[in-house]
């Protein structure tokens, strides 16, 4: 039996879209490229502080959010820099020097290694260093003064304090 025109067109018509479509994986890297643009990004956003259960942080109603900085964690015996133990706290307050040697020491190479130890600002003068000291709230203010003397002395000339943000303000 012949077919007509029409039927073949129809017939041909049900065959085309009778077929599975194909997944186009083009456009699904795009999105999945994309994605993982975003995420990195995103991330690089996040502001935190190492926490540890050593110490136990000061109280204040800080305005200001944490930057990216080196941090200086000092517990009831130890003063660390980037995870290890530079000069125990007995030590450092048994000197009777102003700086602490080895956490100087320590915060000089950690500048040396450091990729923002060659930036320069728009004047053309060396980038200011930033460290956060993350101290505990009954360490002495002998000791933190003795650190902060020991951080301005390998130049790290913008000092920041790590403190807990208070939820209430009494007044």
């Amino acid at each position: 039996m012949k077919l007509s025109r029409r039927a073949k067109r129809m017939e041909q018509h049900h065959k085309r879209s009778k077929r599975t479509p194909g997944l186009s994986l083009v456009s699904l890297m795009d999105i999945f490229t994309i994605l993982v643009f975003f995420l990195l990004v995103s991330s690089a956003e996040v502001q935190d502080i190492p926490s540890t259960n050593a110490v136990k942080l000061p109280e204040s109603i800080s305005l200001e959010k944490p930057r990216e900085t080196l941090v200086v964690v000092v517990t009831e015996d130890d003063i660390i820099v980037q995870g290890e133990t530079v000069a125990t706290v007995l030590d450092a307050l048994a000197s009777d020097r102003q700086v602490i040697e080895p956490l100087k020491t320590a915060l000089v190479n950690v500048a040396a290694r450091s990729i923002t130890a060659t930036v320069r600002d728009d004047s053309g003068s060396p980038q200011q260093r930033e460290v956060t000291i993350m101290g505990d709230r009954d360490i002495p203010y002998k000791l933190l003064k003795k650190i902060m003397a020991s951080c301005t002395e390998a130049n790290y000339n913008h000092i920041s304090l790590a403190v807990v943000k208070k939820t209430n303000v009494d007044g």
